[in-house]
């Protein structure tokens, strides 16, 4: 294993109320603009040669990159939405969001930096996301049929094994660990993003180290308030956004969280999220409570990076483990980060995750 360390330091309603919430914070930071620094050379990050926006042959021109997918489903064919950005044979990646059920769109952070790099990649948005097809069929949301998705989706854009990169954060994460369980053999290489290999082991983190850091106060009343399956109650995400979001979803004031991130709040869809990741904001339930691959990840041998944040949700050494079960693995650290790091902390994440890519596709890996 290699460890990367930087080179420079009732869901629907609570989901409503975060977005309103924060969105209400906005007009105060309306007239203030925030700079990304450009990428870092060293980081292997330069300037996309000319091929990179050649469009020949491609049929996603008129849209701008952007196409519909048709996915068979076992109860129906339905459409999925992606957009290419960039041109690139040997480098394609596929992101995968979190959620389940949020959307591309806190991805877009990734234009300041792979079309830099020179890297192809494709946002999607998984079936029952906003800019998908939105089916009400609950027996749709389950992990096994997900996977046969993006299976879809990959055979649809044309991706091998001589070019195609999955990038999973949080829910995504798992996705691109099923994935890669089943179908490793069409895969370049593996980013797993701010995800454990456990919902129990995650679970145990929130319980241990989470909560007891928490004001106790704040978590009583949190846990009240739960207790009572109040999730639509305003004082829900009052409680949680300053003493739970801010701390480990993404370390900046909500006046501040950038705009990809807003839209891909305001567009959750909970009737995913709910069953599958279960109601509460201190721990994971629903179908996704006994998910568990810890077992299976030595299994996996194509080239993987697997990115953690020390104030992330999720427990920065064990994902660090994890980078030393599978055959091949590097691990990321993003020690200014949280679940979010490719906003927290985001040269570290992109110059990471850009130089695992390069050198997967040179053969330095």
């Amino acid at each position: 294993m290699e460890i990367l360390v930087p080179l420079v330091p009732a869901r629907r309603a609570s989901a409503t109320v975060l977005a309103l919430l924060v969105a209400s914070t906005l007009g105060a930071a309306a007239c203030t603009t925030q700079s990304v620094p450009p990428p870092a050379a060293e980081n292997g990050i330069t300037a996309a040669p000319a091929a990179y926006f050649d469009t020949t042959g491609r049929k996603d021109v008129v849209s701008g990159g952007a196409r519909l997918i048709p996915i068979s489903t076992p109860k129906g064919t339905f459409n999925v939405w992606t957009k290419r950005v960039g041109n690139n044979p040997t480098i394609k990646v596929l992101l995968l969001h979190g959620g389940p059920g949020m959307t591309h769109e806190y991805f877009e952070a990734a234009d300041a930096y792979f079309p830099g790099a020179g890297v192809e990649y494709y946002y999607y948005d998984q079936l029952g996301s906003f800019y998908s097809d939105q089916p009400k069929d609950s027996s749709l949301w389950n992990t096994e049929r997900f996977v046969e998705e993006v299976e879809q989706v990959r055979k649809a854009l044309g991706l091998d094994q001589d070019n195609f990169y999955l990038l999973g954060q949080s829910w995504g994460g798992i996705l691109a660990m099923e994935y890669a369980l089943k179908y490793q053999q069409h895969l370049k290489g593996l980013i797993i993003s701010n995800m454990m290999a456990s919902i129990p082991a995650y679970n145990e983190y929130a319980a241990k180290v989470l909560m007891p850091a928490m004001d106790q106060k704040v978590l009583a009343e949190v846990k009240a308030i739960e207790a009572k399956k109040d999730y639509s109650n305003p004082r829900y995400m009052e409680l949680l956004i300053p003493n739970h979001y801010q701390l480990h979803i993404l370390r900046m004031p909500p006046a501040e969280w950038p705009d990809p991130v807003q839209r891909a709040f305001k567009h959750v869809n909970p009737d995913i999220y709910v069953p599958m990741q279960g109601p509460s904001e201190l721990g994971a339930s629903g179908k996704l409570e006994k998910w568990d691959r810890t077992a299976d990840l030595p299994t996996l041998t194509i080239p993987t990076l697997v990115v953690g944040a020390e104030h992330d949700t999720m427990d920065p050494k064990h994902m660090e483990w994890m980078a030393g079960q599978v055959k091949r693995g590097r691990y990321l650290y993003c020690p200014k980060g949280s679940h979010l790091a490719l906003y927290d902390d985001h040269q570290t994440y992109f110059g990471g995750v850009i130089k695992f890519l390069k050198d997967v596709d040179a053969g330095r890996f």
